[in-house]
């Protein structure tokens, strides 16, 4: 049974930095995404930052290309995000998804989701 759990979320002001932790136990299965989502109030959910964990190619969107990085340690079995530069519009609650088909940011293409953790960011 595969399961995700996120850390890491909290409140900061506009330029500061976070990073989220995602553990996660079970087969993931092979040659497959892993990805970050969030979802801010009255928005439907998106993708931030893709990883295929074959050879580690990373994928960002373009609001977050720059600032956050994604990465992968399989020794301790977690997905990082580290998020710099964070501005009022990255507020939201951010999700760790794997067993993902591609692309990357198609959500209906991920099996394994985590319960989110919640990210503010004041002005």
């Amino acid at each position: 049974q595969v399961q995700l759990m996120e850390s890491g979320g909290g409140s900061v002001q506009a330029g500061g930095s976070l990073r989220l932790s995602c553990v996660y136990s079970g087969y993931l299965g092979r040659n497959l995404y892993m990805g970050w989502f969030r979802q801010a109030p009255g928005k439907e959910r998106e993708g931030v930052a893709g990883i295929f964990t074959r050879n580690k190619s990373t994928y960002y969107d373009d609001s977050v290309d720059g600032r956050f990085t994604i990465s992968q340690d399989n020794a301790k079995n977690t997905l990082y995000l580290q998020m710099n530069s964070l501005k009022p519009e990255d507020t939201g609650v951010y999700y760790c998804a794997a067993g993902g088909r591609g692309p990357w940011y198609t959500i209906a293409e991920y099996d394994y989701w985590g319960q989110g953790t919640q990210v503010t960011v004041s002005s």
